[in-house]
């Protein structure tokens, strides 16, 4: 009944990362793609995104990679230890060749179950950067949107396996700046509009309080919200207000109007805590209470690139355990 889904990455083998730079990464990256969607198809999720996104280093650096246009400044902090090359732009955006086509054609001959395309967002990759040349955040947001744009034209004329293409557009920074919300939805609108048959998602981690997005991302054209909530959640069994603190907040999206398909995240990527199916079927039921038991997704709270490869897996599977139990006791199972 409830669809699962992985939200993007898994921490690369050690063999990999070992070859970064080296001659034979090429052919060790689908080594490592292949392996990491068998070990994601083993757990039981329905969809495995993109495969781990073995082919990507990190979310900037590879999509600003191939464009024209941009300089890079040095290395900043993002979390955990991970950092990643800040650039500026200094004259007009242009594509150098996609971010994302090889490994999707790759992905497409390996996987057996759904894929969904992780897409770094045009807003983060402009709040991301330093901007040194476009006259406002504005007008460097859309030139960036009209380059989304053209990637997931490129990535729809060369999907092959059938059903639906599902584009995931991941933006960490649409509420970092709340009195910006207005501005991200145009961004983000510019970037999908027009796209025809395309289902468009919508990753937002790490938010202090996603209530600062409404009302205005309501406009939002994208189908469905996958959003971290474990994070802020209790650890605890039960499915009362108090038990699940993290993820009572979705009653005020309701209350602001919100009805789409919302991927609620039931296992913090931010610890080696393996949450026992139990929590995860409680974390559910609890949502299951008051939300459209139809436009309920279950996820991790984000990519789990900083978890071990074995870490990775048991949350994984926990979470497909505990949807299981979920199911069964509302009489699905």
């Amino acid at each position: 009944m409830f669809y699962k889904q992985e939200i993007g990455s898994i921490k690369k083998p050690d063999y990999l990362i070992r070859s970064y730079g080296n001659n034979d990464y090429d052919v060790l990256k689908k080594r490592a793609l292949r392996e990491t969607i068998e070990m994601m198809e083993s757990t039981g999720i329905d969809n495995i995104g993109i495969g781990g996104e073995m082919y990507r280093w990190e979310m900037y650096e590879n999509h600003v990679d191939h464009l024209d246009g941009f300089v890079y400044y040095g290395r900043v902090r993002s979390f955990d230890n991970k950092y990643y090359k800040k650039a500026s732009v200094v004259s007009e955006i242009g594509r150098k060749s996609s971010a994302y086509l090889e490994e999707f054609l790759d992905a497409q001959e390996i996987s057996k179950k759904d894929l969904k395309i992780p897409i770094t967002g045009p807003y983060t990759l402009m709040d991301w950067s330093f901007n040194d040349y476009y006259k406002s955040r504005e007008d460097f947001g859309i030139a960036l949107a009209k380059i989304v744009r053209e990637e997931i034209i490129d990535l729809k004329n060369n999907w092959s396996k059938g059903d639906i293409l599902r584009i995931q557009i991941d933006e960490p920074a649409a509420s970092t700046h709340p009195g910006e919300v207005s501005l991200f939805v145009k961004i983000f609108n510019e970037s999908v509009k027009n796209i025809g048959d395309v289902k468009i998602s919508t990753h937002i981690c790490y938010s202090k309080d996603y209530r600062t997005l409404y009302p205005e991302i309501l406009d939002m054209k994208t189908t469905q919200l996958a959003l971290e909530f474990s994070n802020r959640d209790t650890e605890l069994l039960g499915t009362t207000d108090e038990s699940r603190k993290g993820f009572s907040i979705i009653k005020d999206f309701i209350d602001y109007g919100e009805n789409r398909e919302i991927g609620i995240g039931v296992i913090d990527v931010h610890t080696d805590f393996i949450e026992p199916p139990e929590l995860v079927r409680d974390r559910i039921l609890y949502v299951s209470k008051f939300y459209d038991l139809n436009k309920i997704l279950i996820n991790p709270d984000c990519g789990l690139r900083t978890r071990s490869r074995e870490v990775a897996y048991k949350k994984l599977r926990s979470m497909v355990e505990g949807t299981k139990m979920a199911e069964k006791a509302l009489g699905y199972g």
